[in-house]
């Protein structure tokens, strides 16, 4: 399940773990920001306490997006200005 929301200045989507009762243990949502310039990744700890937070430049995320679709290897994509 997931949710998306805009704000004033980014759009945020929450990945809401699911399971069948029983199953696994669930894990915390994901929240992920999108500004003009960045992508933000935030995840509660398990217990709680602190928030894991990474953040992408938008040629990060465009080599990330090309990655999961590419065999093992090193590559190197061509910025278009």
């Amino acid at each position: 399940m997931f949710t998306i929301e805009h704000d004033f200045d980014a759009t945020v989507i929450t990945l809401i773990d699911e399971a069948e009762p029983n199953t696994r243990p669930l894990n915390e949502d994901v929240v992920i920001l999108t500004f003009d310039d960045r992508v933000v990744i935030e995840q509660m700890s398990e217990h709680g306490d602190e928030v894991a937070r990474i953040t992408f430049t938008m040629h990060q995320l465009a080599e990330l997006r090309a990655a999961l679709n590419l065999p093992e290897g090193n590559y190197r994509l061509e910025r278009r200005i």
